[in-house]
């Protein structure tokens, strides 16, 4: 097993064996399967481009074996900060022949965020498109090679500059290993088979090892309840490599079926409902704030949404009247809410629940032996409808972050259950309700943002003497950062100056704080803490006013 993976206990992974949930197989062996069995079926489409189950199976045969003739080898991790396009699957795919693990990072990321999965994974690949916008990918990989030496590899989607691979080259050119190469790769299924990113508190990101024996589950179960099958056809407009989109059931599991996958990296109305009509869409991934403004715009009743079954809803919590006026714009669509996390745990509402609990809670683990806690700030589990911390273990949930035996110390107990920081409660039903969060997140759109991060980055300001940034109510994304600011004496903190050296720092611009207050000091607790429960008021009641004023 790879150095750095929590195990899991042995008596569980009997148990899971025993149940039938872990097949000892690997996503490899599990997909040749699936790539043989529905060969002649379209599995893929990006723009013009169809691309049949034989099509990925060969494409991404010939790519692993460029990869290994490039240096490539089994257990090395490889960031991968690809778009909705169909190479990230090609590459997915030839990832998991060889038994190297892919980063799922994001397009959006950039030097600060590249530079800390390389380190904590002592990655040796990255795989980054040409440009995104005015962005260029190739000078941040190779600031990344001269910082780390584990680092060996830089592969461009586009033109590749000197010292560069072309991933292009690479699914095309004839190679010379051959697939008794990577027939002679024995791959461990309980070693990781993908590393999810943490949307985590602290300023590090924490990286998620997905076996392949629970990663596999995973898409099984929520296949299980999503109502996919053969004729089904996905639209991928969220980050493919989100964990949602890509395995809960996303790619994978659309693919387990025999459905079809339309990859596309344009979110807006139009082109949503233009691919939904042309491609007889069934089923698409969504956050809230996607689907408020699909609902809201006005093009909508041009389009044949009619294929449409169900729009899947994650990340953050939905309100009742988005369903309901989904369902009245789209009387064929049923409106999914799930809670998920890249850790594990899924739930699900069924298309047979009660009308209450389909517009009040998550519904239910997809898994029997799902097991769930809600716990007190002393560990105790809480009475029946009462909030408490979700705490959870199963057959597809991590038992450590990959490398972090502190904060795993930290968020574990000593059961093995994983404390999420997600508050929680029980409807009357049995189900879950969603009710907030511990950890110090903020929640833009279903993208999670560390505020103690930002909070690190802002402190270095000049003008800054300290910071709390918090969640302000936002009525779209659910959230956006406001930083609270106490400036040092005699200093000017102002939005714009601090914007333009925050973007200096090369992060993910979705994690710029949207709104500045500057104050004399901040509310605290009553051990000291700032209380940034009181920071949310304030902030939520100036824009109350601000909003009443208008």
């Amino acid at each position: 097993m790879l150095e750095g993976v929590v195990p899991f206990p042995p008596e569980f992974a009997e148990k899971y064996r025993a149940k039938g949930y872990w097949e000892d197989r690997s996503l490899r062996d599990q997909f040749k399967d699936v790539f043989d069995r529905h060969a002649d079926r379209i599995a893929v489409i990006d723009g013009d481009i169809q691309a049949t189950y034989r099509d990925i199976d060969t494409r991404s045969e010939r790519l692993a074996l460029n990869l290994l003739d490039l240096g490539l080898r089994p257990l090395d991790r490889v960031v991968v900060l690809l778009p909705n396009v169909i190479e990230f699957v090609y590459l997915y795919f030839a990832l998991q022949k060889i038994g190297a693990i892919p980063i799922c990072a994001l397009a959006v990321h950039r030097y600060r965020e590249a530079s800390q999965f390389t380190e904590l994974a002592g990655a040796t690949a990255c795989f980054a498109p040409e440009r995104m916008g005015d962005f260029e990918f190739a000078p941040m990989i190779s600031r990344l090679r001269n910082e780390n030496d584990c680092l060996k590899f830089g592969v461009i989607l586009g033109q590749a500059a000197d010292g560069f691979s072309s991933l292009k080259d690479l699914l095309i050119r004839e190679p010379e290993s051959t697939p008794a190469d990577l027939d002679a790769i024995e791959i461990d299924p309980t070693d990781p088979a993908v590393f999810q990113l943490s949307g985590g508190t602290t300023g590090v990101p924490k990286l998620i090892p997905r076996t392949h024996n629970d990663y596999f589950l995973n898409s099984n179960l929520a296949v299980s309840v999503t109502e996919v099958t053969a004729d089904s056809c996905l639209l991928l407009v969220l980050p493919i490599g989100h964990n949602l989109p890509l395995a809960c059931p996303g790619l994978q599991g659309f693919l387990i079926q025999g459905g079809r996958v339309v990859l596309s990296t344009d979110p807006r109305p139009p082109s949503v409902f233009s691919l939904t009509e042309e491609h007889g869409v069934s089923h698409i991934h969504c956050v809230p704030a996607l689907l408020i403004r699909w609902i809201n715009d006005p093009t909508i009743g041009e389009y044949d949404l009619s294929s449409l079954r169900m729009i899947q809803s994650g990340g953050q919590r939905m309100q009742p009247e988005i369903r309901l006026k989904t369902r009245e714009l789209i009387p064929s669509v049923f409106v999914q809410e799930n809670f998920g996390m890249s850790e594990g745990t899924l739930m699900f509402v069924r298309t047979d629940d009660p009308e209450d609990v389909i517009l009040e809670t998550v519904g239910l683990p997809v898994c029997e032996d799902d097991e769930i806690r809600l716990i007190d700030d002393e560990g105790n589990d809480v009475a029946p409808g009462e909030v408490g911390e979700l705490c959870v273990r199963g057959p597809y949930t991590l038992r450590g972050y990959f490398g972090a035996p502190e904060h795993n110390a930290r968020v574990f107990t000593a059961e093995g259950f994983y404390c999420s920081g997600d508050l929680m409660r029980q409807h009357a039903s049995g189900r879950y309700m969603v009710e907030g969060r511990k950890k110090d997140v903020i929640n833009r759109g279903g993208e999670k943002i560390s505020a103690e991060e930002i909070e690190n980055l802002i402190l270095q300001f000049p003008p800054v003497q300290n910071v709390a940034c918090v969640a302000m109510p936002d009525p779209v994304l659910g959230e956006r950062m406001c930083a609270c600011v106490i400036p040092k004496k005699g200093q000017v903190c102002e939005f714009k100056p601090l914007i333009a050296f925050l973007t200096e720092l090369e992060f993910a611009k979705h994690k710029l704080p949207e709104r500045l207050e500057i104050m004399d000091e901040f509310p605290l607790s009553n051990f000291g803490k700032v209380a940034k429960n009181k920071l949310v008021e304030m902030i939520s009641a100036k824009l109350d006013a601000e909003q009443n004023a208008g």
